[in-house]
């Protein structure tokens, strides 16, 4: 009909239609206690300067809010805009009417960007760990460490390029196009990974070089609850191994460690023995001969507690489309910080509904 517009009753018995076949974000809002972040927030995003007047800022928690809608769909900041004034169950999650003002795509970019200069993604990402262990949420049953490549988008670079990024250096055609330079990403790198290729004989698998250029994401979970509990991000380009003394969670009340080949090293072993952590990092194979058969059983035992972080990437990267689409390394760790918090939000939301009473 021409000139209709909803009434109360019928967003309200839409809602409800909603909220019946299963609303995941009323279930964030409803668990989730975003109050606890309002005090970093505030901190590291002060208010600007109303004496001249102007339209009054939004407020800091549903800012961040917008971020964790935004991270958990993969959306662009104009996408995102556009969706919360298009979804009721954006609106709802944010506590908006359809009379409320939203946030523009560059209100978001530039809370997002005050944060980054902040520095306030790990005290945003610990003070929600603070929460999931006063619910309860222990870190238990020791902890297993692995990291994946979060892709960024490719830079077309020539060889001079290439070699003057590696060497800390800004090549001077950049330099003369300050509009070029701002698009070209110097801290992302390439890295190629190796994918096992399926044979319909008996023949040793071969692996597959596969080029990836982007950044990574390198975490620690709790074996129990299957919780990011400690995280950094890098290059793409950067050593797994080297990464490990960054997430371990001294916290849990387990003292095992479960990783791949990658991050067995002399060095990284007596590190966890002083540590009073006990290693159960993958051996590797011996150099010109083949795994022993007590070993290769033993690392088969390791994969079957390890593989569990794989689910954690599989998330991040299928549901919420984790990509990144900015420039630099401090706003990709905005990025990937981000991610793991909200991972953390919809794994707490699963742990909760998966004890609740029937």
């Amino acid at each position: 009909m021409v000139g209709w517009m909803p009434g109360f009753f019928d967003i309200e018995e839409r809602l409800r239609e909603l909220s019946a076949k299963g609303d995941d974000l009323e279930c964030i809002k409803g668990l989730v206690n975003f109050g606890k972040f309002r005090a970093d927030l505030e901190a590291a995003v002060p208010r600007a300067d109303r004496s001249r007047g102007g339209r009054p800022p939004f407020d800091h928690v549903l800012m961040f809010k917008v971020l964790i809608l935004q991270t958990m769909h993969a959306l662009s900041d104009e996408r995102c805009e556009y969706l919360i004034k298009d979804r009721l169950s954006f609106m709802r999650f944010l506590g908006l009417g359809l009379a409320d003002p939203v946030p523009d795509a560059n209100t978001i970019w530039t809370f997002r960007e005050a944060l980054k200069k902040a520095k306030v993604i790990d005290a945003l990402f610990l003070r929600f760990d603070e929460a999931l262990r006063a619910s309860g949420y222990l870190a238990m049953g020791g902890q297993i460490v692995d990291a994946t490549i979060v892709a960024a988008p490719k830079q077309r670079n020539t060889a001079d390029e290439k070699k003057a990024i590696k060497e800390g250096r800004i090549p001077q055609d950049w330099k003369d196009k300050p509009a070029k330079l701002r698009q070209k990403d110097r801290d992302a790198r390439w890295t190629v990974k190796y994918k096992a290729k399926p044979r319909e004989d008996a023949a040793p698998l071969v692996d597959l070089a596969i080029p990836a250029f982007g950044y990574k994401n390198h975490v620690s979970i709790d074996r129990h609850h299957g919780l990011i509990r400690l995280w950094t991000a890098t290059d793409a380009a950067a050593f797994d191994g080297a990464r490990l003394a960054d997430v371990l969670d001294k916290e849990n009340t387990a003292s095992e460690v479960w990783a791949d080949t990658a991050y067995r090293s002399a060095k990284n072993e007596e590190m966890l023995a002083k540590r009073g952590f006990v290693s159960r990092l993958h051996r590797k194979k011996p150099k010109g001969r083949p795994l022993p058969e007590r070993i290769r059983i033993a690392n088969a035992r390791k994969s079957k507690v390890r593989s569990a972080i794989e689910h954690v990437f599989a998330h991040q990267k299928g549901l919420m489309g984790l990509i990144i689409r900015t420039i630099g390394l401090a706003r990709a760790r905005v990025k990937i910080g981000l991610a793991n918090l909200a991972y953390n939000m919809r794994r707490f939301v699963w742990l909760q509904g998966r004890s609740a009473p029937g």
